[in-house]
């Protein structure tokens, strides 16, 4: 039988800590978009406030690409 990958109790505690960062980092991200499109006006948002809203959900692509793209200059 071929296993789909390992389970938390097969990760050494090096690969645990790589899962808690991974994750932390991606709710850091996600935090830091969601509260800057909630304070920024409409007017310095790339596209729909909406959709960013939406888009920033997408694992931790989201968040950088709404950082990139999604932001106007001043």
């Amino acid at each position: 039988m071929s296993r789909r990958g390992k389970s938390w109790k097969d990760l050494n505690a090096g690969q645990r800590f790589g899962v808690f960062a991974s994750a932390a980092v991606q709710l850091v991200l996600l935090a830091l978009a969601l509260n800057d499109l909630k304070r920024r006006p409409a007017d310095q948002v790339r596209g729909s406030k909406r959709w960013w809203r939406a888009a920033v959900f997408l694992d931790t692509v989201g968040p950088i690409a709404y950082f990139v793209f999604g932001r106007r200059r001043a």
